[in-house]
């Protein structure tokens, strides 16, 4: 029977410290959203459980999810394919490619028969027998097909694997469905995002790594630990929000001082995701600390509920009966009244300055 290294085994034949190993640990333990006290249980499990194979498919879709999981930061995507999983298919990140590539697929099926997992970025076009995209000659949808039979559990990587992508909006020329649509009977996991989080996509796919089995997922098949806030929740821009301060145009003051982007068209109160948590880029920033509004990339067909700066319907406003429209404009009147009364005041300063200059020129 093969013995497969564990996460410790790898570290330590490649030279890495258990001190880094445990720094590690912790990284990841913070990643999948545990609490610091799990931690021994994450060292436990990466110093007994055997690497995870992982077979990544790609489908139709644009490879943005790719690009957002090699920049990866805590851990770095090279520490983690290189020391965390065993990655024995990825068309994309692979240096083969061709026929001994494809047959090494089928090899690897076969050898870990309901053991790896199954990672799908891309979604999958049915019509015209899915033509629209092939994979080593033959329709996606027949590939993930034969792969998913032999999986035992399957992460739907990216928007498009999790709702259709881009290709499914209207009018859906291909016939573009998620992974889920085609695929039953397996434990699915949605990472949903237009790309998801890189630290997102690893903290997922370690989870199932260390546990062998899926973490808490909400209604819509989400993990709860990544997808349990709301933009709105975590935005640092609330308190702008809350009172009634919004940018009007993406030059206005309000917009070069932070203010809300809710009016801009921001789908921050009804978008699930941890963008304001995690940000992107080990933390870096994310589209609203850029200035952009959310477009909820996460949510399900958000690429049909456009025009994407087009503000949501009247959301009330903390502890008030009125909305951003009269909030805006009650703040507008005010701003003009200060602005006014300022230069009254100003005046009358300047005008009483300039008596006492007189005065005491007179003395």
């Amino acid at each position: 029977m093969e013995t497969r290294m564990t996460m410790w085994d790898s570290f330590s034949k490649r030279g890495l410290s258990r001190r880094t190993f445990l720094k590690t640990c912790t990284a990841l333990t913070a990643m999948m959203g545990l609490p610091l006290t799990d931690r021994k249980k994450v060292v436990e499990a990466a110093t007994k459980q055997p690497l995870p194979v992982v077979v990544w498919l790609h489908g139709h879709e644009c490879t943005g999810c790719d690009e957002a999981f090699i920049r990866s930061q805590s851990p770095l995507a090279s520490d983690l394919v290189l020391n965390m999983i065993s990655l024995e298919y990825s068309d994309t990140l692979a240096a083969a490619a061709g026929e001994p590539f494809e047959k090494h697929l089928e090899t690897v099926i076969k050898k870990y028969d309901g053991k790896f997992i199954l990672a799908v970025e891309g979604g999958v076009p049915l019509a015209d027998q899915g033509i629209s995209c092939m994979v080593g000659g033959k329709p996606f949808v027949d590939v993930l097909k034969e792969v998913a039979k032999h999986a035992a559990a399957i992460i739907e990587y990216g928007s498009c694997a999790a709702w259709g992508g881009v290709q499914a909006a209207k009018p859906n020329p291909t016939g573009s469905v998620s992974v889920s649509k085609v695929i039953s009977g397996k434990p699915i996991i949605k990472v949903p995002g237009c790309p998801p989080i890189p630290e997102v996509m690893t903290g997922v796919v370690m989870h199932l790594a260390l546990f062998g089995q899926i973490p808490p997922l909400d209604a819509q098949g989400r993990p709860k630990q990544f997808y349990g806030n709301r933009i709105h929740d975590t935005c640092y821009r609330r308190s702008f929000f809350d009172a009634g301060m919004f940018a009007e145009r993406f030059d206005d003051a309000g917009s070069k001082a932070g203010w809300c982007l809710y009016k801009l068209g921001c789908r921050g109160p009804e978008a699930y995701n941890a963008c304001g948590n995690l940000r992107w880029w080990n933390g870096l920033s994310y589209p609203i600390q850029s200035g952009s509004p959310c477009f909820a990339c996460g949510s399900d067909g958000f690429w049909d509920n456009g025009p994407f700066h087009e503000r949501l319907p009247n959301v009330v406003l903390p502890n008030t009966l009125t909305n951003a429209d009269k909030i805006g404009a009650g703040l507008t009147v005010a701003a003009m009244a200060g602005v006014t009364v300022h230069a009254v005041i100003s005046s009358v300063q300047k005008a009483r300055h300039a008596k006492n200059e007189s005065e005491h020129d007179e003395e």
